[in-house]
């Protein structure tokens, strides 16, 4: 066991918790903004917006503390830099979100079930595409 837990792996280990647990303040603030704004927007609409306002708090929070000391150039760069990298993962988390909305009725009408599963399709490649490109 010892020589599975190596230093390395515990700290990546650690890493992803805290990748975690921004993810997961991330997701609240997703599925509130669709709340908020589907009634306005549509629920394509307020997807899309709610990923942005999501996407902007957990780079924060992973600049700020999963990553804290990661990364150089000036902060507006690494924004960019984390948003262009998580396209990956927006492609999956949206593209689940999509299919949700439009083919499960459930979905339709408590998005919090289609936001879930889009986060948790996006969150491995975002976190290992953050890790190595973004807050390198």
């Amino acid at each position: 066991m010892r020589q599975l837990a190596t230093p390395w792996r515990i700290a990546t280990l650690v890493q992803f918790l805290k990748f975690g647990t921004v993810g997961t303040g991330g997701f609240l603030v997703d599925t509130l903004t669709v709340y908020a704004l589907r009634r306005s927007l549509g629920l394509y609409g307020a997807g899309v917006a709610a990923y942005l306002v999501a996407a902007t708090v957990a780079w924060l929070l992973n600049r700020l503390w999963t990553f804290r000391g990661k990364g150089s150039g000036p902060a507006h760069h690494q924004w960019v830099r984390f948003l262009v990298v998580n396209l990956g993962g927006f492609v999956l988390n949206r593209g689940t979100y999509a299919l949700l909305v439009t083919f499960v009725p459930l979905c339709a009408e408590q998005p919090v079930f289609a936001v879930a599963a889009g986060a948790i399709a996006g969150m491995f490649v975002n976190f290992t595409l953050n890790r190595t490109v973004v807050f390198r």
